[in-house]
């Protein structure tokens, strides 16, 4: 196993209120007794405070919520300052393609600018410590669509489609940046689809299965035949952790669940799987899908190779894609998105 290169102990979450930051929040706080840990999340349409309730309760001196922008530089200063942080991991962006498309101005704001904010502060505050860690969380959608062969790597060249994953690829680049201009010990991962429980409420799968309990058409951009690949969030949530503690700084990550398949294949289980768990009066959950106008810049294919986290830090993801599809599909029966979303 690969020796720990750094153990956080005071750790800056942004976005901990967000899908999987708030998975990740849950995760840390249980699989470390001595880690403290602070969110900062300003609370958009993709963030829910009660994604985080009970973590103040569950560990009062462990855990403190911040709400704020981390654009805001002054808030930002004083949290490395009154806090220590030594370790940041930063999760809070802008991620929905669609909305990207229609306001691309507020993601190069948060992703863009936020990104830099936060640089800065960590910058001035570490002042050349080697025992801090700033772990940037991106996206495979920065390296554009792939062909019918092939998977994207490490070294995979950038070729981002969407505003949104253009602006995560700036964010990339800055981050980078910061590390080979002022010696900033930094890491990188860059994921594939997260799914799971408290996922934000205008994503593919949430919608779905809220559409489909409700008896309501199953809409599929295209033809349905778009590849991604499927992570559960909380395979995710481990990958983080491993690399902030096992890896040495300068180092990029792709992070995938090795579950790639078409958006038709994923609403075709997803179908089967509710007729076991919630079996329609009439029909098959299937005869809902409708397809419908293709979004704009739609890449076709994505496919992570993870071989390097594998070989280098040990890990892999634990939950295959149908176990981990019923579990998603429990927690929305048990938590219904209100119709205002839907």
């Amino acid at each position: 196993m690969t020796k720990i290169q750094h153990t956080p102990k005071i750790v800056l979450v942004t976005g901990g209120a967000g899908f999987i930051g708030s998975n990740f929040l849950h995760y840390l706080l249980r699989s470390d007794d001595i880690v403290r840990v602070i969110n900062l999340d300003v609370l958009t349409y993709a963030a829910d405070v009660q994604n985080v309730s009970g973590l103040a309760e569950a560990y009062p001196q462990r855990y403190r919520w911040v709400q704020g922008d981390i654009s805001d530089l002054v808030l930002v200063e004083k949290l490395f300052d009154e806090e220590g942080f030594d370790t940041v991991i930063h999760l809070a962006a802008e991620s929905h393609v669609d909305r990207s498309i229609d306001d691309p101005l507020k993601f190069v704001q948060t992703n863009v600018m936020g990104t830099a904010t936060l640089l800065h502060a960590a910058r001035k505050a570490w002042k050349g410590r080697e025992d801090v860690r700033f772990h940037h969380v991106s996206t495979d959608e920065v390296y554009g669509s792939l062909g019918d062969t092939g998977l994207f790597t490490e070294k995979t060249g950038y070729d981002p489609s969407s505003p949104y994953s253009a602006s995560k690829a700036a964010s990339d680049h800055l981050v980078r940046a910061w590390q080979k201009t002022y010696g900033l010990p930094i890491t990188i991962s860059n994921c594939s689809n997260n799914y799971g429980p408290h996922q934000s409420l205008d994503k593919f799968l949430p919608v779905m299965i809220s559409k489909a309990l409700r008896d309501q058409p199953l809409p599929i951009y295209g033809d349905g035949q778009h590849v991604r690949d499927w992570l559960y969030v909380e395979d995710h949530c481990r990958a983080i952790d491993c690399i902030i503690r096992r890896s040495k700084t300068g180092q990029t990550y792709n992070v995938g669940g090795n579950n790639a398949r078409t958006n038709l294949e994923v609403v075709y289980l997803l179908c089967d799987l509710l007729m076991d768990m919630k079996p329609k009066s009439g029909g098959h959950y299937k005869d809902l899908i409708s397809f419908v106008a293709d979004r704009l810049g739609h890449d076709r294919r994505y496919a992570i190779d993870m071989s390097k986290i594998q070989q280098e830090l040990g890990w892999q993801p634990q939950e295959k894609f149908t176990t981990g599809l019923r579990r998603t599909i429990e927690w929305y029966i048990k938590n219904p998105l209100p119709k205002i979303f839907l």
